[in-house]
């Protein structure tokens, strides 16, 4: 039985954790018109995926000569993206917009540490869901606001 390089799965780990980001920020860029779209979403899933691939296999290098722990790493991303979500976000009147798409960004950022770990069903799966909370969530949202306001005008 052949064992694949490395290398390569490493190569496939990185586009597999690509696409799945801009599957997420498809939605973002063209449902919700959201300057955070398929770009940035696709950016964040491949750089946490990097950052996941490149702890895994330092700790798998170097087992026993160093201590290094491969989840230090997957935190670091987890504040790194909560500082971008942050800045993603603004005030404008009464509300805060953007929270949904910083919401996003951090999922798209574990889906790429779950690639990297290599746990792919897992990913796909997160992507699914997210895609349905996306687009599922957006039509129910609207059709309850659309039921609200048209029961409050009718007071």
């Amino acid at each position: 039985m052949l064992i694949p390089d490395p290398t390569f799965v490493m190569f496939g780990k990185l586009v597999l954790a690509a696409v799945l980001g801009m599957l997420i920020g498809t939605e973002r860029a063209v449902v919700a018109r959201q300057s955070a779209g398929t770009r940035t979403f696709a950016l964040v899933s491949l750089g946490a995926c990097m950052f996941t691939l490149v702890g895994w296999y330092v700790d798998n290098q170097f087992l026993g000569y160093v201590n290094f722990d491969p989840m230090r790493i997957a935190a670091g991303i987890v504040m790194g993206v909560g500082f971008i979500g942050g800045g993603v976000m603004f005030f404008q009147g009464n509300g805060v917009h953007g929270i949904t798409t910083a919401a996003g960004l951090w999922v798209a950022a574990s889906i790429g540490v779950v690639v990297g770990f290599g746990m792919y069903a897992l990913a796909v799966f997160a992507t699914a869901l997210t895609l349905v909370i996306f687009f599922g969530m957006w039509y129910v949202e609207h059709r309850f606001k659309e039921w609200y306001h048209d029961s409050v005008e009718e007071e």
